[in-house]
């Protein structure tokens, strides 16, 4: 087993640092490109950002399959040819003229990306000890941060100084490197056992999962919360390049910057759960969604970051305590758990878009922000709920083992 410190240990986790901010650099590249995507297509905003949603979509709905393949297959091996896939499709949308095809790809990459995000955890599982995993499961997460700020920084000043594809054809670059490092570094797996993989156990267990009323409310509630979160920034990107702001593309990059008070949601989520119960958190976190929402009606450009830096810290202190709660509520299956709640996540972010585009047509951001209230104050009731739903899926348990 690899110990912490070791230099397995470190070649191991900088490795998936490393592939992770590939992964999500790729994912969220696309974002401050939109209002270019949709000039140089002659497209509608709803159909430039489907080139977001079209990779959230299909990354999503991969998680649950990749985790049992690797149990036969094996991890690193379908992580490097995922990664490879990840490469060439990024390669090739440098390469696109027309948006049909554009979409193709990107629904292709998001096939690919799913690949390390939903093996990662479970190679660290295998291969380290204990403390050894926990010190490179933090260290893993810092990658997905950090590569959806530097995809969309990619994105956004590549963009402006070119244009769209030269900025696919440097993150195919800054891929190609990412992909190198990873497959040198990252040792070969050492104590992995093959099991058969079988269609049935992802049914029975995502059927075993979808019974549970306390995971199917944290996965409603991660998944409607990025439903609304993620597609703000979709449509903050329409509002400030037009008057009175004018920003360029490279200057609403920077504003994905307010990621880093998410940053600190996280880490603040696990000290509020030692004195609070999770589903509390959960409620302060989409309380606090709902007031920086509210906050980016603010005339100012200051107001409107303000309100994203609150938005971030209130969306990652409800999405990591949500994704941990699920872990601690899960009877058995942890691994599809967790990947069910990502399945929900993305799937949010996926559909999005859809609900708050009527919404940015008929009357601009003030309309946004309406329609993320209501839906949000939908997913605080549902945040209360789980509490009470708690406790009677407890008593119900307990009488039914007595």
């Amino acid at each position: 087993m690899i110990e912490a410190g070791s230099m397995a240990f470190w070649r191991g986790t900088i490795a998936l640092v490393i592939g992770s901010f590939m992964v999500f650099a790729n994912v969220y590249v696309t974002q401050p490109l939109l209002p270019m995507i949709a000039q140089q297509f002659s497209i509608s905003e709803l159909e430039a950002a489907s080139s977001f949603t079209i990779t959230t979509f299909t990354l999503g709905v991969s998680l649950l399959f990749y985790g049992p393949l690797s149990d036969a297959l094996g991890r690193k091996r379908i992580m490097v040819v995922t990664l490879l896939g990840v490469t060439v499709t990024t390669m090739m949308l440098s390469l696109v003229e027309h948006y049909s095809w554009l979409l193709i790809l990107r629904g292709l990459q998001g096939f690919f990306l799913a690949g390390l995000p939903a093996i990662a955890v479970a190679y660290m599982g295998d291969e380290y000890t204990p403390h050894a995993l926990a010190v490179a499961v933090g260290l893993y997460i810092s990658g997905n941060t950090l590569g959806g700020i530097g995809g969309r920084l990619i994105g956004g000043f590549i963009g402006e100084w070119r244009d769209p594809s030269s900025a696919f054809a440097v993150m195919a670059m800054i891929s190609l490197l990412c992909f190198a490092l990873f497959a040198y570094l990252l040792p070969t797996s050492k104590q992995f056992k093959a099991k058969p993989f079988r269609i049935g156990s992802i049914l029975s267990n995502v059927t075993l999962h979808l019974s549970n009323p306390v995971l199917v409310l944290c996965y409603l509630i991660g998944g409607f919360n990025f439903f609304i979160f993620i597609n703000q920034y979709s449509y903050i990107t329409f509002l400030l390049e037009e008057a009175p702001y004018n920003l360029s593309a490279k200057y609403v990059s920077l504003l994905f910057l307010t990621y880093l008070s998410g940053t600190v949601g996280s880490a603040f989520s696990g000290k509020l759960a030692a004195i609070m119960p999770q589903p509390r958190i959960m409620m302060i976190g989409t309380a606090l969604l709902m007031a920086g929402t509210c906050i980016t009606l603010h005339s100012s450009l200051v107001g409107i970051i303000l309100g994203l830096f609150v938005n971030c810290f209130g969306f990652f202190l409800c999405h990591s305590t949500a994704s941990s709660y699920v872990s601690k509520n899960a009877k058995q299956a942890k691994a599809s758990a967790s990947s069910l709640y990502l399945v929900f996540y993305y799937l949010g972010a996926s559909f999005g878009g859809f609900y708050l585009d009527p919404f940015w047509q008929y009357g601009g951001w003030v309309w946004v922000v309406i329609g993320s209230l209501a839906i949000l104050t939908f997913v605080l009731g549902l945040t209360a709920y789980l509490m009470t739903v708690k406790r009677g899926y407890i008593d119900g348990v307990s009488m039914r083992r007595g």
